[in-house]
């Protein structure tokens, strides 16, 4: 999936911008640090995932209690969020920081290239801000 693709389907998601945020390779894709991804996740606040449930969507239990579910082909995690929400063309997602923190506790082979990508965008910036 594209950049396109994932703004054109986000833009088609019938629930309210202030519920959810983009996370994971989707929020990669927002921020120019990759080109493509397989899918979309979505973080979501309580709210969002009780009207998921009241909707008859169903939900499985992460260990720590919070639900996930499968929207179409998205998922939604409730409460997934590390730092803050920032917007990127128009679109909430987690910040920068978050995302780090967030693909350091996956602590997955595959998201070490994320991670790396990130230092080096956050690095990059560092040094812009300070000239």
């Amino acid at each position: 999936m594209k950049r396109e693709d994932l703004i054109a389907a986000l833009r088609s998601f019938p629930y309210d911008k202030k519920d959810y945020w983009v996370v994971a390779g989707g929020a990669m894709m927002l921020y120019g640090l990759r080109e493509e991804t397989s899918d979309i996740d979505l973080g979501c606040t309580t709210l969002m995932a009780d009207r998921l449930e009241r909707e008859g969507y169903l939900s499985k239990i992460s260990s720590d209690g919070s639900r996930c579910f499968k929207v179409g082909d998205i998922e939604v995690f409730e409460n997934w969020l590390f730092d803050r929400i920032d917007t990127v063309d128009g679109i909430p997602v987690i910040s920068l920081e978050g995302l780090l923190a967030m693909k350091r506790s996956l602590g997955r082979e595959k998201d070490q290239k994320d991670v790396e990508a990130i230092l080096a965008h956050l690095k990059l910036t560092e040094v812009k801000e300070s000239k």
